[in-house]
C-alpha cells in the first residue's frame, strides 16, 4: 500500500480529488490538520463524491500525532520543488509515504529537515520558468509511478 499525506492542505478541491486518486489504487490518505477547509465542504464533496465512501482516510490532529500512528507510513517521501532527485530515480517500497506540503506555502523547513535530504523528491519541470504542479497534479503523478514500480500493469 501506499500512503499519501497531506500536511495542513488548503483547498478542498485539491483534497477530493487526491482522495479519488487514493480510493482508485487502494491507497490510504492521511490528513495532517489543521486544514483549510471542513470535510462538509461542497466543493471537497463535489471532487471526490462517488468514491468517498471506497476511500481509507485518517485524521490526525497534528504531525506529532500522525507520527505516533500505527497506521502510519514505513518510509515518509517529501515531494517537493526543493527535492536533491528526481521521483523517477526512486525505488519505492510497499507501505511509502508521499508527503505533499501546503499548496501556498508548501513544508515548512522543520519538515524538510526531519524527513532528510535522501528523502526529498521532486517533479521535474520542463519550463523551469514556472513555479510547480497544481497538488492533485503532483500526488496524481507521484502515487501512480509509485503504483507501476509496486504493482505494474493492472
Amino acid at each position: 500500500m501506499i500512503h499519501v499525506v497531506l500536511f495542513q492542505p488548503e483547498i478542498p478541491q485539491n483534497t477530493g480529488n487526491i482522495g479519488r486518486t487514493c480510493a482508485i489504487t487502494e491507497s490510504r490518505l492521511h490528513l495532517i490538520h489543521p486544514l483549510g477547509f471542513t470535510i462538509r465542504d461542497k466543493h471537497l464533496r463535489r471532487s471526490g463524491m462517488d468514491y468517498w465512501h471506497n476511500l481509507d482516510i485518517q485524521h490526525h490532529e497534528n504531525w506529532e500525532a500522525f507520527k505516533a500512528s500505527k497506521l502510519r507510513p514505513k518510509r515518509l517521501l517529501l515531494m517537493t520543488t526543493h527535492g536533491g532527485k528526481s521521483y523517477w530515480d526512486t525505488d519505492y517500497r510497499d507501505g511509502d509515504g508521499l508527503v505533499f506540503g501546503r499548496e501556498g506555502s508548501g513544508a515548512p523547513d522543520w519538515l524538510h529537515e526531519e524527513i532528510g535530504n535522501e528523502n526529498r523528491l521532486r517533479i521535474p519541470l520542463y519550463n523551469e520558468t514556472l513555479r510547480s504542479l497544481n497538488l492533485a497534479t503532483s500526488a496524481g503523478i507521484a502515487v501512480y509511478e509509485a503504483m507501476r514500480q509496486l504493482k505494474g500493469n493492472p
